[in-house]
């Protein structure tokens, strides 16, 4: 389980949201990704619901993920090992797919399929077939399934390391 909720946190994807927004249904406040979007940067997830259950505020409050280019790293504090590699997005259906390949971490060689929607220039949201079955249709996890969703919000103010600002 620890697994499912680290690979999905990342869920590069993760999406911005309060629990509210989360289960709200699709395409509600959606946008269209602009041309200049881009999904770098250090997302948070603001509300995350697994298989039915809603991830407390310490569970998320723990989990980073960092998007560069078509690579993601999703790192848990109190965890050894991030997960990392990368992720395909298709923007020629809606809602809008991702394919998550796991290249190190707890998920190395795992393929997650996942929707997500951008619902502003630092929100997203995204939900993931944590089985890799099939591709998620709604942005919803109900009891008895493999299904994780997330709201993010990209984080602004990300203090630099005097290394970066170099």
């Amino acid at each position: 389980m620890k697994t499912l909720v680290t690979t999905l946190l990342f869920a590069v994807l993760a999406v911005p949201c309060p629990a509210d927004d989360a289960a709200a249904p699709p395409n509600q406040g959606t946008q269209s990704i602009p041309a200049d979007f881009s999904f770098d940067g250090v997302w948070k997830p603001k509300g995350a619901m697994l298989s039915g259950v809603l991830l407390p505020p310490p569970a998320l409050e723990a989990i980073t993920l960092t998007i560069a280019g078509d690579r993601y790293e999703v790192t848990v504090i109190g965890e050894d090992h991030s997960d990392a590699g990368i992720f395909l997005l298709d923007e020629t259906v809606t809602p809008h797919r991702m394919v998550i390949k796991s290249e190190s971490g707890p998920n190395k060689g795992k393929i997650i399929l996942a929707i997500y929607e951008i619902k502003g220039p630092n929100a997203m949201r995204a939900c993931y077939d944590l089985s890799g079955a099939a591709f998620p249709t709604e942005f919803k996890a109900p009891k008895e399934t493999q299904l994780y969703v997330a709201g993010y919000r990209r984080q602004v103010d990300v203090p630099q390391t005097e290394e970066e600002s170099q």
